[in-house]
């Protein structure tokens, strides 16, 4: 099974678009910090940058409710490549295409969905995208 669950803030707003036939594609970008203590008492703090794709009405949902800075759960498939930079480095890119995501957070310009009624996807966006994605699948009993 490949699934990832990230809970991180939004490093840009949501772009949609749509393909060329018709279904609306969400993209933005989320980043996961975590802060640790070294074996020599020193402060450090990671962050992990994922690309993220939102497709159908999920897609247009992000869109409409996501903003910049605003903190997420994001649940999806997981997809890595490699490239090169355009300083001639290699690269690595972690791609996330969404299945689930619950709005945790308002946004910086205090935009976005109510944050006592977080937005979950859930069965019916999922049951959208087709059989092979049936939540009821996923439950451990």
């Amino acid at each position: 099974m490949n699934k990832i669950t990230v809970i991180g803030h939004l490093g840009r707003d949501p772009e949609m678009r749509y393909t060329p036939n018709g279904q609306a594609v969400t993209s933005f970008s989320v980043a996961s910090s975590r802060r640790y203590t070294t074996s020599g008492g020193e402060q450090k703090e990671e962050t992990e940058w994922f690309n993220v794709s939102a497709w159908g009405k999920l897609g247009e949902t992000c869109n409409q409710y996501l903003t910049k800075g605003q903190q997420v759960y994001i649940e999806g498939r997981m997809s890595s490549r490699t490239y090169e930079g355009r300083d001639g480095q290699t690269r690595v890119s972690i791609d996330v295409f969404l299945n689930d995501v619950q709005f945790l957070g308002r946004g910086g310009d205090g935009g976005g969905a109510p944050a006592s009624e977080p937005y979950e996807s859930g069965v019916g966006a999922m049951a959208e995208d087709g059989p092979d994605n049936d939540p009821v699948d996923d439950l451990p009993f």
